[in-house]
């Protein structure tokens, strides 16, 4: 199974917020939307940083109550890691818990196209894990 499949069933929209737009605006965003990281895009096509619940967590270490007055680009992560479409799902759960990030923007041709988190990964997991389960038991019932 790779990123595309899970992506078809879930859809490809993204959360975004432009760097310049401020903290406080990115709290209410995760709330609003319940999630737990928005891509940072000035065009909402190319990946410039993201900013998860742990960086507002370490800017809130760092900078105190000031931090909700901070622009984006102050905390976010620039290091973005992203993946592309065909990407296996193995893969990537590997890879996100190597490096334990938990969000992975998708970029196709330098373009934004979606999201997966480390829970669209292992719900993807399970449902192929029940499906085999199913099809072994439809097997052994039949024999």
């Amino acid at each position: 199974m790779n990123v595309e499949a899970i992506l078809r069933g879930k859809g490809r929209a993204v959360a975004t917020i432009r760097p310049d737009q401020t903290i406080a605006m990115a709290l209410t965003a995760l709330r609003d939307r319940n999630i737990g990281a928005l891509v940072v895009s000035d065009d909402g096509e190319r990946v410039d940083g993201i900013i998860s619940e742990r960086d507002m967590v370490h800017g809130l270490a760092e900078h105190g109550a000031a931090l909700l007055s901070l622009n984006v680009a102050a905390v976010m992560t620039r290091r973005v890691t992203t993946c592309d479409p065909s990407d296996s799902v193995a893969d990537l759960m590997a890879l996100m818990t190597n490096r334990r990030i938990r969000h992975l923007p998708v970029v196709d041709d330098g373009k934004l196209v979606g999201i997966v988190s480390i829970g669209d990964l292992v719900k993807n997991r399970l449902d192929e894990i029940e499906y085999e389960a199913h099809s072994l038991r439809s097997f052994i019932a039949g024999a």
